[in-house]
């Protein structure tokens, strides 16, 4: 075995297996237990969906994790189409409600999962509320931003009231958390699921970069989005921004208080 670059709660390994071939080893030195089980039924959930492949577990333990190791290549040309017709096929296939069978995790953060009837009451309950308190425990938020984070969690009900049902969802889809597998294809990674408003994942995507604009038009091809997404995408931008200003510290404050102005002007 041999340690090698990536994640940021976890040390990564790549593990060479006796009569050839290698596999990938996480471990999550110091993290809450069991959330190296949660990832892989999170795992297991995508692939069930059988939309786009997914790092496939080997086995698993307590705080570790080990995958089949992905010798990832330079994108194939139809790579973005791809990615944006397969994400569309994996949000398509649905989930039982808003919330998911068991908490998890993002990053060292808990995930709180338990089902809600409606998306609007399961992003403010589940998702803001939570770090919002959390954030303000840790120290981290003026009284301002505070203030306009319990505006925010008031108007929810009516700023992400949606008519879809529950989408699947991969739940920390950033760039760092797909890559190009040995033909070039798309390999999803990382993920922290739930069942959710399928806008929530595209948010995240746009957080941070990192994809090409047609894999948008691949997806609204494939799944056209609902009236009013385009305004959303602040909304939805908000949980991840909370969490790393949560995991992160308070360089994260400014973004964050810049998606609070797109939502509420």
């Amino acid at each position: 075995w041999a340690p090698i670059a990536g994640g940021n709660i976890g040390e990564s390994f790549c593990i060479e297996i006796e009569g050839g071939g290698r596999a990938f080893l996480k471990h999550y030195r110091g993290c809450a237990p069991g959330i190296a089980l949660a990832e892989a039924r999170g795992l297991a959930w995508l692939a069930e969906a059988r939309a786009i492949r997914v790092a496939s577990v080997l086995a698993v333990g307590n705080d570790w994790l080990s995958l089949d190791w992905i010798d990832s290549q330079p994108p194939a040309p139809d790579y973005n189409k791809l990615l944006g017709h397969e994400l569309a096929a994996l949000h398509s296939a649905g989930a039982s409600g808003f919330g998911w069978s068991q908490d998890n995790s993002i990053g060292r953060l808990p995930q709180i999962n338990t089902q809600l009837d409606s998306w609007a009451s399961f992003y403010s309950d589940r998702r803001i509320a939570p770090l919002k308190q959390r954030a303000e425990d840790l120290g981290l938020l003026t009284r301002a931003l505070a203030g306009r984070l319990d505006e925010l969690i008031d108007a929810i009900p009516q700023l992400a009231h949606v008519s879809e049902p529950a989408a699947r969802l991969h739940g920390d889809l950033w760039n760092g958390n797909i890559l190009a597998d040995e033909n070039g294809a798309p390999c999803l990674l990382d993920p922290t699921v739930y069942g959710g408003h399928r806008e929530i994942d595209l948010a995240m995507m746009k957080l941070f970069g990192g994809f090409d604009a047609s894999v948008w038009s691949a997806y609204e091809e494939a799944l056209p989005l609902e009236p009013g997404a385009e305004a959303r995408v602040p909304l939805y931008q908000v949980y991840p921004l909370l969490v790393h200003v949560c995991l992160f510290g308070k360089s994260y404050l400014a973004p964050l208080s810049e998606a609070l102005d797109a939502v509420m002007r």
